[in-house]
């Protein structure tokens, strides 16, 4: 029993793939994922496809179309229906830190931990103080939480800056200011009787 025909779309994702290790291969000696992330720029410009459009083949949710297929197939100068043809098997596996690693071709690595949940035992150890008084007594709790997350949370305000003090002048400044002062003031007339 021969297996069954594979499917054109997946067929032609295969090809776009290949396509794009032969570029990877042409363009660098030792692909790495920081150089592969400008490659698929300019792979998709290669391609003419936003870089966008391109990041959606490779995810499956876009599929190569026939128009699509011709335009990959002339831009990098293969044969007319080359795209919809098998190519034998894809290429090996490379190493992790190879195109195939960047593309998601292998599994990915674990989940990052959680943010919101504990990381040591000092955080079990609060999480779980808070947890046993809110238990005890929840109104009480809750208000005294969200006082503090309140005061932590709220940003200061921000007082406008204020003018540097002036310097005290000196005695003899003042002495000065105080005859400029009465340079400028005539004399009271004395009053007529």
């Amino acid at each position: 029993m021969s297996p069954a025909p594979r499917d054109v779309a997946q067929i032609r994702l295969d090809n776009a793939m290949r396509l794009f290790d032969e570029f990877v291969h042409a363009t660098l000696k030792n692909p790495d994922a920081a150089a592969l992330r400008g490659l698929e720029r300019r792979f998709a410009e290669k391609l003419q496809i936003q870089p966008s459009y391109w990041s959606q083949i490779k995810g499956r949710s876009r599929q190569i179309g026939e128009r699509l297929a011709r335009q990959f197939e002339q831009l990098c100068h293969k044969t007319p229906g080359w795209m919809d043809l098998e190519h034998g098997a894809p290429p090996a596996p490379a190493p992790l830190t190879s195109m195939a690693a960047a593309m998601g071709h292998v599994a990915p690595p674990p989940p990052e931990p959680s943010p919101s949940l504990p990381q040591d035992d000092d955080e079990r150890f609060i999480v779980g103080l808070v947890l046993t008084y809110y238990r005890r007594h929840p109104q009480r709790a809750r208000t005294r939480l969200l006082d503090l997350l309140g005061e932590v949370l709220t940003p200061e305000p921000v007082a406008p800056p204020r003018a540097a003090p002036k310097a005290a002048p000196s005695p003899q400044a003042e002495l000065d200011e105080w005859r400029k002062l009465q340079s400028g003031i005539a004399p009271l007339k004395p009053k007529k009787r």
